[in-house]
């Protein structure tokens, strides 16, 4: 879930580069206006998903529909993400009519490739790697959607997939391909910055940064909740939601065929 020094390098270097922090802050509109100006295409991955009920009533109560990518992660409750104590919250999910796709189902990192037809995955918490043929890189991104599919037989699922950390190998993505499935990241200003450090990035920061930033067509990344962040990015979600509609943006899922 929480990317590396390096990765958090990478991902500061990229936000900043989408319009810095020190942007002022437009006003904020209660409504969007009429019509729609373009759509933002809003993806939550699981992460630790301790604001998860704050963030799924946040999206209910403005009609946000949004594409989910699902692994097994770690939860603040001691469980993982697609355990059967999830299936609540996933079948309430679909029933709102979010789009779901796979984030690979042990949320292990993609490290290199060390031949034709495989791809090293490894973990970040100390469980191991292993090298994934074709059949089991398929296996690992379908396996999520069995999980889910175990909660709700109905759930609406793209042919789509996220590496962890978005980072992919050429290896895991002509696989992946062979799968079915076409890799999904998020556009230069879709980094919302849940991941960041609160004390170099607040919530107020992100927030103006975001607002000023996100421009239609954007796909946009964050998760249902961080373990590292203190100040956790559900608490400006609401104000950033109804700041890019006031800017006449419409949220949709994600189309089958992806975006670039």
């Amino acid at each position: 879930m929480t990317p590396d020094a390096s990765q958090r390098a990478f991902a500061r270097r990229a936000f900043l580069a989408g319009g810095g922090l020190l942007l002022a802050a437009p006003a904020l509109a209660q409504r969007a206006p009429q019509g729609c100006r373009g759509p933002v295409y809003l993806t939550i991955d699981t992460g630790w998903s301790r604001e998860a009920e704050a963030i799924a009533a946040i999206l209910r109560r403005h009609a946000v529909t949004t594409t989910l990518f699902i692994a097994n992660e770690p939860t603040f409750r001691g469980d993982t993400t697609l355990s059967d104590a999830w299936a609540p919250f996933w079948r309430a999910r679909v029933a709102e009519g979010h789009a779901f796709a796979s984030h690979t189902w042990r949320h292990w990192y993609f490290a290199g490739d060390p031949g034709p037809g495989r791809t090293t995955f490894r973990s970040r918490r100390n469980e191991g790697q292993e090298v994934l043929d074709q059949q089991g890189l398929c296996a690992e991104l379908a396996r999520p959607i069995e999980a889910l599919r175990r909660f709700a037989p109905e759930a609406r699922v793209l042919p789509l997939w996220r590496a962890p950390g978005g980072i992919t190998t050429p290896n895991a993505v002509r696989m992946a391909a062979a799968c079915g499935l076409r890799h999904q990241g998020w556009t230069r200003n879709g980094f919302l910055g849940d991941e960041l450090d609160s004390a170099a990035h607040p919530n107020a920061a992100l927030l103006r940064r975001n607002l000023a930033a996100v421009q239609p067509g954007e796909v946009l990344v964050m998760h249902w909740g961080v373990r590292s962040r203190r100040e956790p990015f559900a608490g400006i979600l609401e104000e950033l939601i109804t700041g890019l509609m006031a800017r006449g943006l419409c949220f949709e899922a994600l189309p089958a065929e992806g975006r670039a």
